[in-house]
């Protein structure tokens, strides 16, 4: 329980910095026996919405007014103003719905993006990320077995 322990510890503002930048080594512990406790990479489901887009520079962009929101305060981001700038940023298809993305499970989606979703503690927001179909920022809503 100590390493569950320290992931929940160091929480608060660096929820979303954690979870995008730690995305390998959350992957290999969601395969394991470790992360139990924290119910990280131990599901079987994730619902989450995103934003993706294919410069770095517009993520970045809505990412900062994240931050300037709601992120830089501690607080998390609730899923109606995520949804908003889903429908503003996102260049995928899903930001017509908020970013929605519903429930997926494990082994749907490819590389990075799983590895964040699946690592990414409910209510928290990701930090931008890089996969093979651009740049993202999850907001994890919810997981399930």
């Amino acid at each position: 329980m100590g390493k569950d322990s320290k992931a929940k510890e160091s929480g608060g503002k660096g929820k979303g910095k954690q979870a995008a930048g730690g995305s390998d080594d959350g992957a290999s512990k969601g395969k394991g026996k470790a992360g139990k406790a924290d119910g990280l990479g131990t599901c079987t489901y994730v619902k989450a919405r995103h934003i993706l887009c294919e410069k770095q520079g517009k993520i970045n962009e809505a990412y900062k007014k994240l931050q300037d929101g709601w992120l830089s305060n501690g607080d998390k981001v609730p899923p109606a103003e995520f949804a908003k700038l889903a429908a503003e940023y996102s260049e995928c298809p899903s930001g017509k719905k908020g970013g929605d993305l519903g429930w997926f499970p494990r082994g749907k989606m490819a590389g990075p993006f799983q590895d964040v979703a699946f690592s990414t503690a409910v209510g928290a927001t990701s930090a931008p990320f890089k996969s093979t179909h651009g740049y993202h920022i999850i907001l994890s809503e919810g997981r399930k077995n």
